[in-house]
């Protein structure tokens, strides 16, 4: 989900389709029809709108634990030079599931899942800090996992 050239404008009626999908984003097009008001095809066809705009995503939310990730963290980084730059390259990097470009102590803020504290050491010595631009990182772990929810609505 990048930056558009002109965000898309949204009614009430496809806020309510993506609060429908917030709460359970395997809800049947019919189910939300009925929910909304309108028919499953369009339903069907503004989901494809939105998905295709890059308003929403329909993914699976999975526990990284359950998977064999034991290790999340957040990472800090202050870069020189265009920022932009930096953050396109540490997009991709496969351990990267989140980046942001942020004002304040630093440039940019990642968020990581790994396999285990071998793999964090390995990640951010061979893939993050060995970037000529990156001055420094500060890694926050995650020790535990106390909410994480993505049924905030729309305005």
């Amino acid at each position: 989900m990048g930056p558009k050239t002109k965000p898309l404008t949204l009614d009430e009626t496809s806020k309510a389709i993506i609060e429908q999908l917030q709460v359970d984003g395997r809800r049947s097009y019919a189910e939300i029809g009925k929910a909304v008001g309108l028919s499953e095809a369009a339903v069907r066809q503004r989901v494809q709108k939105l998905t295709e705009a890059g308003v929403m995503q329909i993914v699976a939310v999975t526990d990284p634990l359950q998977l064999g990730f034991h290790r999340q963290a957040t990472i800090g980084i202050r870069v020189t030079g265009d920022t932009r730059k930096v953050a396109d390259r540490l997009a991709q990097i496969p351990s990267v599931s989140y980046l942001i470009l942020t004002a304040g102590s630093f440039d940019i803020m990642i968020e990581v899942v790994c396999e285990n504290d071998s793999h964090l050491v390995d990640l951010l010595n061979s893939q993050i800090r060995s970037l000529p631009e990156v001055v420094s990182t500060e890694t926050f772990v995650f020790l535990e996992l106390r909410k994480q929810h993505y049924d905030w609505g729309t305005r």
